[in-house]
């Protein structure tokens, strides 16, 4: 897809989503918007795949007539096929197409109220599943789409009218999903994500990492390999970091992550089967992850996750009998959960595996827990591969400074420890600052080649961060002092001299002006 045609496309689906912006806020016409584009993904995987089983037959899923014993007949065997395949069904009536059209008529006598229908069909998605091994990839999926909120209209006609015409628009987009080679869906629904959380404040850190940061992460964890056996992220969001680690090599087989956000947990299910990856591939669970984990069970060779910053935690003093938590002698301080996200992610790293985390600056040079925390990990364990300082004010909803810490348990450089010191490298665009392509290509090459740069990176030895006391604030490593222009000192007061000079003649012409003028002098 040209950059024209992205554009194109992206400046259709913001127009759609403006359709609703004067209704309510970011964070609720989001879950309408991506609602319904998941909805008409499903609607045309499903007419696409039940097309070619009935090809031989030379039909059209749409032609089925659904009231005929014949047509159920075809419905029956061609949903055991697709629950298998897809993992979901819809009969021909339910299709995301019909619906819209339907919305949209104004033939006489046919009846363009949708709402009740549309309502019936989002539940017989979900309850399509039961029994099947999709159940829990599908359960409640379209529960935040509220088509009876008082805010999509005061009358059922307003609804009415407002969902068709949203139907209408979107039923009109080409999101070319027959292309295998083209993602057009998913890199739309992407940049829909991105676009909501810019506008949403500081809900945004919730679900969403901005895609400058996520790149860099993925191709981190991903240095070395072409394919994973896994990836994990505690903190998953919306999950398109686990989406980015997948197109950095050829093939993930498991995608696994947890989101203790009802709506967000929603919304990172759907962006998996929107970016196509099967039900069989993804375990997506809604628990908080520091109290309840869910996979404990596994270990992953790629571990991404950018926690919320200095979040609360339990702190529970039964945690010290946790495996993930015992070694370290101490937990991560109640009030700063970053290094209990960090000693969790650790527990469920394979040996074989690497793991990029993004924390605030804080977690590199705070006392107490966190020191001994981070000691353990680069004295006892030599985990530590590398530190990675980024520019302020790239996240949505904060703009302090932000780090990635980088783990392997398995080093092939376990001498030293990368630092980076990427903060002023990024172009500033409106209020917020990016990170350019250029600038994550300078990251990502430091970090593979391990190379050192006069006032960007370092390799520090475990000697020298041993003698800082474990204090990973980059400055002690990186030195980015400028030095000052010298002054001429005494060049200066020749100056001052002259200019004086200059004043006693300015103020001998002025006092002559004012003699010719008869008036008195200003001094």
């Amino acid at each position: 897809m040209s950059e024209d045609h992205k554009k194109q496309l992206e400046q259709q689906l913001w127009n759609i989503a403006n359709t609703l912006r004067g209704k309510m806020n970011a964070d609720e016409f989001r879950d309408y918007i991506l609602g319904f584009i998941f909805y008409k993904y499903l609607s045309e995987k499903m007419y696409r795949y039940a097309d070619s089983i009935l090809e031989q037959d030379g039909m059209k899923y749409i032609d089925i007539d659904e009231s005929s014993e014949k047509g159920r007949e075809y419905l029956e065997a061609i949903k055991e096929e697709t629950l298998e395949k897809l993992g979901y069904f819809l009969k021909p009536s339910e299709l995301f197409s019909e619906i819209a059209k339907r919305g949209n008529s104004d033939k006489e006598g046919e009846d363009n109220f949708i709402l009740e229908d549309l309502r019936k069909i989002l539940t017989n998605i979900e309850q399509s599943t039961m029994g099947t091994g999709s159940e829990d990839d599908f359960d409640n999926l379209f529960e935040d789409m509220d088509l009876t909120s008082t805010k999509l209209g005061r009358t059922e006609s307003e609804k009415n009218n407002l969902i068709a015409k949203v139907l209408t628009h979107l039923d009109n987009i080409d999101f070319c999903i027959e292309d295998t080679e083209l993602d057009v869906l998913g890199d739309a629904y992407e940049y829909l994500i991105g676009q909501f959380a810019s506008g949403a404040g500081k809900k945004a850190g919730e679900f969403y990492t901005p895609q400058e940061v996520s790149k860099i992460l993925a191709k981190i964890v991903t240095t070395g390999k072409t394919k994973l056996k896994s990836v994990y992220d505690p903190t998953c969001g919306s999950g398109s970091l686990l989406l980015r680690v997948a197109k950095e090599v050829e093939e993930v087989n498991e995608f696994c992550g947890q989101e203790m956000n009802r709506t967000t947990y929603n919304l990172c299910r759907m962006n998996m089967i929107l970016h196509d990856v099967h039900y069989r591939k993804f375990d997506i669970r809604q628990e908080d992850t520091l109290e309840h984990p869910q996979h404990l069970d596994k270990r992953f060779e790629a571990v991404v996750a950018n926690p919320p910053f200095s979040a609360k935690w339990s702190a529970n003093p039964l945690f010290m009998t946790d495996d993930r938590f015992s070694h370290y002698g101490k937990l991560a301080p109640s009030s700063k959960a970053d290094f209990a996200f960090v000693c969790h992610m650790v527990y469920q790293l394979a040996e074989n595996g690497s793991m990029a985390v993004v924390l605030p600056h804080g977690a590199l040079f705070r006392g107490g827990a966190e020191l001994q925390i981070r000691q353990y990990l680069i004295e006892e364990r030599n985990y530590l591969d590398a530190v990675i300082g980024l520019p302020a004010n790239i996240f949505y909803g904060t703009s302090i400074p932000t780090c990635i810490l980088v783990f392997k348990k398995c080093r092939e450089n376990s001498d030293d420890i990368l630092f980076i010191d990427a903060s002023q490298h990024f172009e500033k665009v409106k209020t917020q600052n990016m990170l350019r392509e250029k600038d994550i290509e300078k990251i990502v090459s430091t970090y593979r080649n391990r190379t050192e740069e006069e006032k960007y990176s370092k390799r520090a030895s475990l000697n020298e961060i041993a003698e800082n006391d474990y204090n990973l604030n980059i400055p002690r490593y990186v030195d980015t002092f400028e030095a000052e222009e010298s002054i001429d000192i005494e060049q200066i007061c020749k100056d001052l001299v002259e200019l004086d000079k200059q004043i006693v003649e300015t103020d001998k012409t002025i006092a002559s002006f004012c003699k010719e003028l008869n008036i008195s002098t200003p001094f």
